[in-house]
């Protein structure tokens, strides 16, 4: 499907556009069924924090309204949202009163191996670590080099994600997810306080969890806990969850709260 830019189907940007000289931007990547973006309340108030913090001024009804018609159009598939700060001159400085950018990708629906879903996958332990930053923390800004470099590691069908860790050792999530330890009936996630992204999906499943009485517990984590962890799996909002089975020497069983969380994230995804 043809790209749309700042409402108009379009196949390019401006070389001013600062989200291309230094990623001054946000992102967020929707799954589309039907005609209609799914988690779509969720990806625009991360959306809208986003701005918050990076000081983005954006229509965000003007963006809901792009983003349903686009999402009519696609019917079914991955909807990708880019907004950046919009052109600039040379040099870092913002320019006053420069209008945002809007530009929406389609692209068909995402398919993966079934087994990744069914019995699980294994994850690569990825050298790349997440640089700390808390004034960036938990948002979709458009930085991915340490997720290019981390993707990288590995090829081949052995390894289905990879585990970051950041610059301390802690264990922060997926190389593109979130991840999840089950540790004594608590289901465990790491804090994003200080780098990570904090994906749509992440949030449904703590709510949905919190919703079903399930004791819940952001934190710090550490490799020793991930490893004597009960049961691991990784989520984001386009293919649900995926339960894992091993990184590197450690493994893990797929448990009764993985298939439980994953039926209700495969009914809101229609998966």
């Amino acid at each position: 499907m043809e790209s749309w830019v700042d409402g108009q189907p379009a196949g390019a940007v401006p070389l001013k556009d600062r989200g291309l000289a230094y990623g001054d931007g946000l992102f967020e990547t929707i799954a589309v069924k039907a005609g209609q973006p799914v988690l779509l309340d969720r990806h625009l108030q991360r959306l809208g924090e986003g701005c918050r913090r990076l000081a983005i001024v954006a229509d965000q009804p003007l963006i809901r309204s792009e983003l349903l018609a686009y999402a009519a159009a696609l019917g079914d598939g991955v909807l990708k949202l880019i907004l950046t700060r919009g052109d600039s001159q040379r040099g870092y400085g913002i320019s006053a009163g420069a209008p945002p950018r809007r530009i929406l990708q389609g692209s068909p629906p995402a398919t993966y191996p079934p087994e990744h879903a069914a019995s699980g996958i294994r994850l690569f332990a990825c050298t790349t670590r997440l640089s700390e930053q808390p004034l960036f923390a938990g948002l979709k800004h458009l930085n991915r080099l340490e997720q290019v470099f981390a993707r990288a590691e590995w090829q081949g069908a052995d390894h289905a994600e990879g585990l970051m860790l950041d610059m301390s050792g802690r264990v922060i999530e997926g190389v593109f997810s979130n991840l999840f330890l089950v540790c004594d009936g608590v289901l465990l996630t790491a804090d994003l306080k200080r780098c990570g992204v904090a994906g749509v999906m992440r949030a449904e499943v703590l709510a949905q969890a919190q919703a079903l009485g399930i004791p819940t517990r952001v934190a710090d984590i550490s490799l020793e806990q991930l490893q004597q962890a009960d049961e691991v799996f990784v989520c984001n909002s386009v293919y649900g969850i995926w339960p894992v089975r091993g990184c590197a020497a450690m493994s893990w069983s797929v448990g009764p709260l993985t298939r439980k969380l994953q039926g209700i994230v495969r009914a809101l995804l229609d998966i």
